[in-house]
């Protein structure tokens, strides 16, 4: 490596700066004085001038955006993500993404503005409505809070109240979190830091899951200091380092596992309209010690493959600010 370039950073390192978490506390404050429509204009400016002065922020985001262009679903994408102003798009479009995760924990989010596909939305309604506990894997492409959110409201037109509880870092992610939780109290979300995962809290998850919640957890965040632990999988054209651990705990738990992605229609709307993907895994959840590693290793490709498919449709709603496909962080 030479001197003068920088070492890469693991994204806990970051503590959320890459991507411009200064702002969010901006957000909250404006979020609690504004008409919603006021602060989706905000967004724009916010955006802008993070893109102006955060040199790393627009690296970053240029990396990403020039290894999605190729693979990307149509030239015009492609064409966007190759023009010098695509990591301002990219940034915009993280601070409309967080003007509306507040807008989902406030209760302002118009959730008719979720839109179902036909696929397996109609088992995880199911699942739901029969009391039987989900594990769901979340990524940070499109809006990760919206389904937490919808449960949180009791929006997901099931009967029963379905409490759901969060695995993230809390080293990284701790002081957003708070602020979800005191736009809503009430909202039902439990947080496990990823970091705390043991034997103890393997069994207070699997208790939760026997009482019919819902456990979720970002599949495209590796955990720090396991460089050697990561499973390289094809994503984008190179091997990224995808953690086993969140795959191996969804296997581990033998409960029904769903892939879901809420993405935004326009990269840049100020009304925005989401479509909701939702993926139910097919692995036998029975399975020997000696298995789950194996299964867990097909789950994350699994994962991979979907999560691949929506970033080369949607690559600026992929908000993962740092070098992704570093192997030695």
């Amino acid at each position: 490596m030479k001197n003068n370039e920088e070492a890469p950073l693991h994204w806990s390192k970051h503590r959320e700066q890459t991507a411009g978490y200064w702002h969010v506390k901006f957000l909250l404050i404006l979020f609690r004085l504004l008409p919603v429509i006021v602060l989706r204009i905000l967004a724009f400016p916010i955006g802008f001038f993070y893109f102006l002065f955060s040199k790393k922020g627009r690296n970053e985001s240029r990396r990403f955006l020039h290894k999605a262009a190729p693979l990307a679903d149509n030239r015009i994408t492609a064409k966007k993500c190759l023009s010098p102003f695509g990591p301002l798009r990219h940034i915009v479009s993280f601070s409309l993404a967080l003007v509306e995760k507040l807008e989902t924990w406030g209760g302002k989010f118009p959730f008719k503005a979720v839109h179902f596909q036909d696929d397996d939305i109609g088992e995880l309604v199911r699942d739901m409505e029969n009391g039987t506990g989900t594990f769901v894997i979340t990524s940070h492409l499109g809006n990760i809070e919206l389904l937490r959110g919808l449960a949180g409201h009791k929006k997901t037109g099931v009967s029963r109240n379905v409490p759901v509880t969060a695995v993230i870092d809390m080293q990284v992610s701790q002081q957003f979190t708070r602020m979800l939780k005191e736009l809503n109290p009430q909202s039902g979300l439990d947080i496990i830091g990823a970091q705390d995962i043991g034997a103890h809290t393997a069994v207070l998850l699997e208790e939760k899951l026997a009482a019919g919640e819902m456990v979720t957890i970002a599949g495209d965040r590796t955990s720090a200091g396991g460089a050697g632990k990561n499973l390289l999988i094809p994503f984008l054209g190179e091997s990224a380092p995808f953690s086993p651990g969140a795959f191996y705990l969804a296997v581990m738990l033998k409960a029904p596992v769903y892939c879901i992605f809420a993405l935004r229609r326009k990269d840049l709307s100020l009304l925005p309209q989401y479509d909701m993907y939702v993926h139910k895994s097919r692995f036998s959840p029975d399975c020997t010690r000696k298995e789950r590693y194996a299964r867990s290793s097909e789950l994350a490709q699994s994962f991979a493959a979907l999560l691949e498919g929506y970033c080369k449709k949607h690559p600026f709603q992929w908000y993962n600010f740092y070098d992704f496909w570093a192997k030695e962080v």
